[in-house]
Parts: C-alpha cells; structure tokens; sequence
C-alpha cells in the first residue's frame, strides 16, 4: 500500500518538473528524474516530518544538496501540502520563493543549496547537534555523483565516523552523468562503496529506482550502531522518459511544448 503511494507521488511530481521547467524555460530535468523516486518513497514511509509541524525539534531532517533539482523537490513539498499548490506555477519567476536553486525560503526546505559539496558538512553538523541534545532525529541528505568531486565532501567523509554520526544517512544519486560528460570521464569515483567503507562508513547499494528496494533499505538504518550510513543508489538520468534517459543534454536543455507533450503522455503511460 505505502509503495503504491510512493509509485502514485513519483508520476505526479515527474509530471508537474515537466510543466514547471517548460513553462519557465528552465531545465535539470534529467537531474530531478533520476531521484524522483527515491524522494517519493523517502516522503511517503520514511521520514517523520509532517507539513503541520515543520519546526518540531524531533522532525527528521532531509537536506538536498544538488540544490539545482530544486523543481521536483518543490513539486513534492506542494503536492504534500507543505505550502499551497498553485504556488509552483511560480517557479522561477521575478519575485517568487520558489528560485531555481532550492531555497529555505520554501516551507519544508531545511538550508539553501547550490554550489555543490555543501549539503553534506551541513548535514554532519545537524547530526552532531542532534547528539548533543539528545534527540533522536535523523539527517538525510542526498548528493549528486558528480558532486563528490568536491573536496568538502570528502572533509565531511571523514568527520562523520570520527563523531560516531549513526543518525546521518547519506545517499549518492549515483546516475553517472555529471553537467559536462560521464563522472567516468570527467572524474571517475570508482571504486566507490570501497571508498566509503574504507572511511569508516556502512554501505548499501540498491537500484534507486525500485520503490521496493528504496523502501527495504531504509528500514535497516542505522546499518550498524555508531557508525554513518550511505546509500549509493544506482539511477538513471532523466528517467521516466525515454527520449531523456541517459541523456547528457537534458542536464541543461528545457523541453518545447512538442517535447513536453510527448513526455506527459508516455508517463500517463506508465
């Protein structure tokens, strides 16, 4: 029942990106595709927030540190009632809360993001303060493949099990296609999950876009007390829609009407 919800909420938030990034001419799209579905699973039988209660200090929080997905991140928040609905028709409009990199303006956005590499120290620090006072809330964030690149990641990777940070779930939306080529190209992370162990971390690899697997995986966690948990999940860019899967261009590029159109029906499809 709770992944028929998850499977519901990811067609409709895939479906609302598109119209907010034509209507604005906007784009990211394949970067907000390939994590719809660990969002809609994470919202809907994971995470103890509610929309009523955002600044509950026991509130588990979730930090998106690819801050340019913002548009399906908002799509999310509004179709779970965390602000009203009719203000996505804003996305990326002069004046609107709703900007093109996530912003904590927005009800249910935690910290602004957008140059990469900071999600994750932030991250860190909310989970220390959370064993500092004692409260029992977790901290997800998750990052961009090709944003672990960036060297305060790695910082954070090694402060987090020094701290015994078992309430910080990190998730690696591992699509393998960064702004500019392949993350293989451009900078390889491989061997990855050897990486992370090898920093003290407990590491699970699922397929991200398995409700089933996505939802298995979070009920383990923390995967061992007293240590951090990362989830590479193995995503594909822009999926969903067949003319944007594994495509690079679709990072950038912001689709026509013909493009928008195409890709409304094949997700009614689905």
């Amino acid at each position: 029942m709770l992944t028929n919800n998850s499977l519901i909420l990811s067609k409709k938030i895939r479906k609302k990106t598109l119209e907010m990034v034509h209507k604005s001419k906007a784009s990211h799209v394949g970067s907000c595709f390939s994590m719809a579905d660990i969002i809609s699973v994470l919202y809907t039988t994971v995470l103890r927030i509610s929309p009523a209660d955002i600044k509950n200090k026991n509130r588990d929080r979730f930090i998106l540190s690819k801050g340019h997905a913002a548009a399906i991140m908002y799509a999310l928040l509004g179709e779970l009632d965390f602000f009203p609905k009719e203000e996505l028709d804003t996305y990326c409009e002069d004046g609107s809360r709703l900007m093109g990199h996530i912003s904590h303006y927005v009800p249910g956005v935690e910290v602004s993001t957008g140059s990469l590499g900071h999600g994750l120290p932030i991250a860190c620090g909310m989970a220390l303060a959370g064993k500092a006072d004692s409260l029992d809330y977790r901290v997800f964030t998750l990052v961009s493949d090709g944003e672990l690149d960036e060297g305060s990641n790695w910082e954070a990777i090694l402060f987090a099990p020094h701290q015994k940070l078992d309430n910080l779930i990190l998730i690696v939306d591992y699509n393998k296609i960064q702004s500019f080529g392949t993350v293989k190209d451009v900078l390889d992370l491989e061997p990855l999950k050897s990486k992370f162990e090898s920093f003290g971390w407990v590491v699970k690899e699922i397929d991200g876009h398995s409700h089933k697997e996505i939802e298995d995986v979070f009920k383990l966690i923390p995967f061992n007390k007293g240590k951090p948990s990362v989830v590479i999940a193995h995503t594909v860019k822009g999926k969903g829609v067949s003319f944007m899967e594994d495509k690079l261009e679709w990072h950038y590029k912001s689709p026509n009407i013909e493009q928008l159109e195409k890709a409304l029906k094949e997700l009614d499809l689905q």
